[in-house]
């Protein structure tokens, strides 16, 4: 079992969260391939879109609705600073996740978050849990607690 996904299950624990890591049979390295795999809208998925900022260096998360996309204008604003592209560097040493896996719990390094409010129109969201191939379902209110992400609207 892959580290990241250690991480992932030991945060849902201490959360108390008794949902099960779930190992898609196929890849579910975009919002609409997790949707397909658990049998959900796109926007149940919650996608972890991370940006650099660009005058502190650190990476920033937004938390999505698998269907939005982040404004870029609405989030500089809500960091406080510019934002750029984060690579793949800044994500595994932030986050300790690689692209394509990156959960919004467990990271390795504390992350400013934000949290996109269509989330929580569900009963229950699905997230990346760490591998291109598991996810864990979870209520999104619980979630943005987890995250400790604000929920704002970033999204346009």
């Amino acid at each position: 079992m892959s580290k990241s996904l250690k991480r992932v299950e030991r945060a849902l624990a201490e959360a108390g969260v008794r949902e099960t890591v779930l190992e898609m049979p196929a890849t579910t390295r975009t919002a609409a391939e997790a949707a397909e795999a658990a049998g959900c809208e796109i926007d149940q998925i919650a996608k972890s879109i991370i940006f650099r900022a660009e005058t502190s260096g650190q990476a920033v998360l937004f938390i999505t609705a698998g269907g939005n996309q982040v404004n870029a204008c609405k989030a500089s604003a809500l960091a406080g600073e510019p934002l750029g592209k984060a690579d793949a560097g800044l994500i595994r040493a932030q986050t300790g996740f690689a692209i394509g896996g990156v959960a919004p719990i467990g990271h390795l390094n504390p992350i400013r978050a934000w949290f996109d409010p269509r989330l929580l129109d569900f009963a229950q969201v699905y997230a990346a849990a760490g591998t291109p191939r598991h996810i864990f379902p979870i209520e999104p209110g619980l979630l943005q607690q987890m995250s400790g992400a604000d929920p704002t609207d970033f999204t346009g």
